[in-house]
């Protein structure tokens, strides 16, 4: 009986997964469900290789081609996502397979005559680690786009000095006005060229460009003298003033 392993972050589309086999009468055990790469690599290093490995690529902590780097997975692998970006780089692993879901049970029975009928090659960490560095390249953006009267106007990130939340509401700051920011301090920040911002604190987002001075402060913290700047005092939190240093020598 083929032993399978399902690394899946969504429980329903691993359950689903399971469904289609039995449909198929494709006869296994199944060894284990796993929703991390964390996990993935710890259970790998513990158990030996299962016969076939129904892999997610989006997981929850991250990329499933990640778990390369760490472990050896010497086991054929079928590929499952929602997003067929990640076809070609998928082969590129030696997948027996790519399944782009919802998965189809035709398709789902193509790829197993596929694995019975096909030797795996051994992964290639260094395709891996390229691939990586290609998936996860930044791709910041460019510009805010901000109401003004009726209409909108784009605020170049050029132009954003800081950003900062204030009773749930995230506003921007450049060298001519304050404007509201309809994400959060955590989604703006996360779209953001992170060798140019420094997310200082909670609540405050710092361009390096407008930085005018840095002091020392109590309790071992920093405090900032920025361009336009308002009433608010910009405190690099004590946890990330070693970051923020490094982050300027950049």
């Amino acid at each position: 009986m083929i032993q399978i392993l399902i690394i899946e972050d969504e429980a329903r589309a691993a359950n689903q997964l399971q469904k289609l086999l039995s449909q198929c009468g494709f006869e296994h055990r199944l060894l284990d469900i796993i929703d991390t790469v964390e996990d993935s690599v710890d259970w790998f290093l513990k158990n030996e290789a299962p016969d076939l490995v129904f892999m997610d690529i989006q997981l929850a902590d991250g990329l499933s081609f990640e778990i390369f780097q760490n472990v050896s997975v010497q086991c054929p692998i079928i590929f499952t996502t929602a997003f067929d970006q990640y076809a070609i780089k998928a082969f590129k692993v030696n997948s027996v397979d790519y399944l782009l879901k919802p998965i189809q049970q035709d398709l789902l029975s193509n790829a197993l005559d596929k694995f019975s009928s096909q030797q795996q090659q051994a992964i290639d960490v260094q395709v891996v680690q390229r691939m990586l560095a290609e998936l996860q390249a930044p791709n910041h953006r460019k510009g805010i786009l901000v109401k003004e009267g009726s209409g909108f106007i784009q605020i170049p990130i050029s132009e954003l000095l800081y950003a900062y939340s204030e009773d749930s509401i995230t506003f921007g700051i450049s060298n001519s006005k304050r404007f509201i920011i309809e994400e959060t301090i955590d989604e703006l920040m996360n779209s953001l060229n992170p060798s140019e911002f420094f997310r200082i604190n909670r609540g405050q987002i710092v361009a390096k460009k407008a930085i005018q001075k840095i002091d020392k402060y109590f309790n071992h913290r920093l405090k900032l003298s920025v361009q336009a700047e308002r009433e608010d005092e910009f405190i690099v939190s004590r946890p990330k003033t070693t970051e923020f240093k490094n982050w300027l020598n950049q």
